[in-house]
């Protein structure tokens, strides 16, 4: 299990909003590198993205679902990404002053990702994330779901 924090100067609601815009999706997340859908109904429970990862001309096509959401505080993730596997990625968000804290923890699920080596698995998204976090910072403060 890996997990970053990070402070964000704009409030939960404006964190939550970018989440909830699926369209957005690889703006924030590292190694999504486009979007192909988004369920209508998404961030509901069960709603899915449907996207792919990697680079031009080698890319795999999966989906991102929701397992939780209870905006603006609380959201879990399980992408999938085959033949790597599955994940589970929980953020929180917290209000401090006038932004707020955001966590997110992840670690793999099933797939070759559950052989790796925790430190090895560790480093790798700690890294990812660090940068996801800053995208989702960028994004939040500057109010790219408005």
């Amino acid at each position: 299990m890996t997990v970053r924090h990070r402070y964000i100067a704009a409030s939960p609601e404006a964190v939550f909003a970018v989440l909830a815009d699926g369209w957005l999706f690889p703006s924030w997340v590292v190694g999504a590198s486009r979007i192909r859908a988004v369920d209508d109904v998404w961030p509901a429970v069960g709603s899915k993205i449907h996207h792919s990862f990697g680079v031009w001309p080698v890319v795999v096509n999966d989906t991102t679902s929701v397992i939780a959401w209870s905006a603006p505080l609380h959201a879990e993730f399980e992408p999938r990404g085959w033949p790597l596997g599955e994940a589970r990625v929980t953020i929180d968000v917290k209000p401090r002053g006038a932004g707020c804290v955001v966590r997110m923890e992840e670690h793999a699920t099933s797939g070759p990702g559950v052989l790796v080596p925790e430190p090895l698995m560790a480093a790798a998204i700690k890294l990812r994330n660090r940068e996801a976090l800053q995208r989702l910072a960028w994004l939040a403060e500057g109010g790219a779901a408005r």
